[in-house]
């Protein structure tokens, strides 16, 4: 297990990696976050990137693309399809970094949502189809990066709140 920041990540089996952040803000509002390429553009990714393209069709079997722009203007494109939509407390998507052979690689992500107190806790768990895809997530950097995305999520829940 290891902490980066507030977020937890662990990996409780061979295919699977789990994130535990809370935030000081009410589900729905944490939820609505995750459902509006409008917040998207906000707060996922690195600071210094930008959401060049995002596309949603918010409901289950509906797709979704995400284009992330660096500062030299290389582009990192995601997609992937609703699978389960829970409103207010579970979101569960394909997840695709669409580039060529790691596309070949997709993962399930299953987002959930509780809140006590008027704090929601997000637990989201990655399933890879492998333990080398697993293990090659882990090592590309997503840790920071989901550090640095969920610091700015909670900038904006902050906002939305105020």
């Amino acid at each position: 297990m290891q902490q980066t920041s507030k977020l937890t990540v662990t990996l409780p089996n061979d295919l699977e990696i789990v994130l535990t952040r809370s935030f000081d803000a009410p589900k729905h509002l944490v939820f609505e976050a995750f459902t509006k390429c409008e917040h998207y553009a906000r707060w996922w990714g690195l600071r210094d990137m930008t959401l060049a393209q995002c596309e949603m069709d918010f409901r289950v079997g509906g797709r979704w693309r995400r284009v992330l722009r660096m500062p030299d203007g290389s582009e990192h494109p995601f997609r992937g399809e609703f699978i389960e939509i829970v409103p207010t407390e579970k979101i569960v998507q394909t997840f695709v970094y669409d580039v060529e052979f790691i596309r070949d690689h997709p993962s399930i992500e299953t987002m959930e949502l509780t809140e006590e107190g008027g704090r929601t806790t997000l637990t989201a768990t990655v399933r890879h189809k492998t333990k080398e895809a697993r293990d090659g997530h882990l090592q590309s950097g997503m840790e920071s990066g989901a550090s640095e995305s969920y610091d700015r999520l909670e900038e904006l829940l902050a906002e939305l709140q105020g």
